[in-house]
């Protein structure tokens, strides 16, 4: 698939500064420092008294935006964006219902969208701008608009979360349900820096191919192999260089 640039069209330029993976089902695998690998992460930065009620997946979030020290940048908005939300537990809730018992507030207070940044806005003293999204499938590129719009409007940094989860085999639509949980997280700006990767998007002719969903799995292998990313709403074809790379057109 060819990407196709059009100079007279503004598309967008971003800055990636930093990021990190939760990626398990790499486990044994070579992977960078910045992709953890552990079953349970140990997210050791939040008290027990809610790591306790975090499943691996909010374990995760919480223990990489310790490790990238959101907390310490006060301005700096946090977006989540996951199609699933937290795994089984929304969905849990749901055969509950069905059953016709009785659902505890504490159970229903972990299964909403934004519970995991409630979690760690509570355990690290964070009270900057958070958002929690889902885009039934396109999560990445509604994080990208969001994040551009707070950008845009003044912000110096905008920190995304993109995370998916395993969903029960009754609910799984084979062709698009995740085996396995993973996170990304992505500190971007518009501002370059000697150690930042710019990702520019380029118009693409993707009519008649969508493009795959954007995964923290495809993300982290787009930015360790600098090849290119589609997404889908725009159709856009997205490149990560540094330094004084070109970008690749094949």
């Amino acid at each position: 698939m060819d990407c196709l640039s059009h100079a007279d069209t503004a598309l967008p330029v971003l800055y990636l500064h930093r990021w990190r993976a939760w990626l398990p089902e790499r486990a044994g695998e070579d992977m960078p420092a910045c992709i953890i690998t552990d079953e349970k992460p140990a997210a050791s930065s939040v008290p027990a008294l809610l790591r306790r009620r975090l499943t691996p997946l909010g374990r995760a979030v919480c223990t990489l935006l310790g490790d990238m020290a959101a907390h310490e940048r006060t301005t700096m908005p946090v977006l989540h964006a996951s199609r699933h939300g937290d795994g089984h537990r929304p969905l849990d809730m749901l055969d509950t219902l069905f059953e016709g018992e009785p659902i505890s507030p504490a159970r229903f207070g972990l299964s909403v969208h934004n519970a995991v940044l409630g979690v760690y806005s509570i355990a690290f003293g964070n009270h900057t701008s958070m958002a929690a999204l889902a885009a039934a499938g396109e999560e990445f590129e509604a994080l990208l608009s969001e994040a551009r719009g707070y950008l845009f409007d003044g912000r110096d940094s905008v920190m995304l979360i993109l995370t998916d989860s395993p969903v029960p085999d009754r609910y799984r639509i084979q062709t698009q349900a995740p085996q396995s949980p993973s996170a990304m997280l992505m500190e971007l700006s518009l501002a370059p820096a000697p150690d930042a990767v710019r990702l520019e998007a380029r118009s693409v002719d993707n009519s008649e191919n969508r493009g795959q969903i954007v995964t923290p799995p495809l993300l982290a292998d787009w930015l360790m192999d600098r090849e290119y990313l589609i997404t889908r709403t725009p159709p856009l074809c997205w490149q990560a260089m540094t330094g004084m790379e070109t970008p690749h057109t094949g």
